[in-house]
């Protein structure tokens, strides 16, 4: 079975998210593996509140949240993010989350994934599901949470077509080859017009492959940050023109310059 990725690509400061959270990613069952990237679920019990930003991976997410013990559950879809996502944690509280493998969402919907990008949008206006609000609350331990989304999920009968297949298959390409630089390449390697390709990220992704390649350029350079860097050396292994375009990119995505945000990790 495939298993949850390891990497903290997309968290910001992941170091500091982790000596304040509990963190944890969970495979979904077998039936979803094609489809889902994993379960993910944080608990918090801080005495003083921490905001967490991220810059999210090209993906639809189901997001069920307790943000303190005396607020209610809510249930959402998390379209994927055009920007820099930031939440406020504080007290006690906790989130169960489900990240779709980019592009898999219409599979589970029927939909474009276009319409909620940007959008967090209650969970029963988008799937035919009971909230799992009180179940997931009662669930004991980890597994039976990760049951609890099984059920939710594989009891909608996913049927991925060729077009969820291409899209998903082209995203992963993205994210594993960062000498892909170029819509042009991509499109070329799907045998695909980049009209053709732009049609099928904005349908099934919910973003253009420009904005795909850019996002997961930006995870490389903030996941590059926690070591020691040189940048115009990282500008050219992803890809950028020089080392003032990767500047101004990162520094547009999460509102510090890469040197500056490199400093604040050590």
């Amino acid at each position: 079975m495939r298993q949850p990725r390891r990497d903290t690509r997309g968290i910001v400061d992941p170091a500091g998210l982790l000596r304040q959270v509990r963190f944890r990613r969970l495979a979904p069952a077998a039936g979803l593996a094609d489809l889902v990237e994993h379960y993910w679920f944080i608990d918090w019990d801080l005495d003083q509140p921490y905001e967490q930003h991220v810059i999210g991976h090209p993906a639809v997410n189901l997001v069920v949240l307790r943000p303190t013990a005396a607020d209610p559950v809510t249930a959402e879809v998390s379209g994927v993010t055009r920007e820099l996502f930031s939440i406020k944690l504080a007290e006690r509280g906790w989130v169960r989350g489900v990240q779709f493998r980019p592009g898999a969402f219409r599979a589970f919907s029927g939909r474009s994934p276009a319409e909620l990008t940007g959008r967090r949008v209650p969970l029963a206006q988008v799937l035919p599901v009971a909230d799992p609000g009180d179940r997931l609350t009662a669930a004991a331990d980890d597994p039976a949470a990760a049951a609890v989304f099984d059920e939710l999920l594989l009891g909608l009968r996913p049927e991925p077509d060729e077009s969820v297949r291409l899209a998903m298959r082209l995203v992963d390409r993205v994210r594993q080859d960062r000498g892909l630089r170029r819509v042009e390449d991509l499109a070329r390697e799907a045998a695909m017009s980049a009209r053709s390709l732009q049609r099928l990220f904005t349908q099934y992704v919910g973003i253009g492959p420009k904005q795909v390649i850019l996002r997961y350029r930006v995870h490389g350079a903030i996941e590059l940050a926690e070591g020691e860097v040189d940048w115009a050396a990282v500008a050219a292994e992803l890809g950028y023109s020089d080392q003032a375009h990767l500047v101004r990119e990162v520094t547009a995505a999460i509102g510090v310059s890469p040197a500056a945000y490199a400093a604040s990790l050590r």
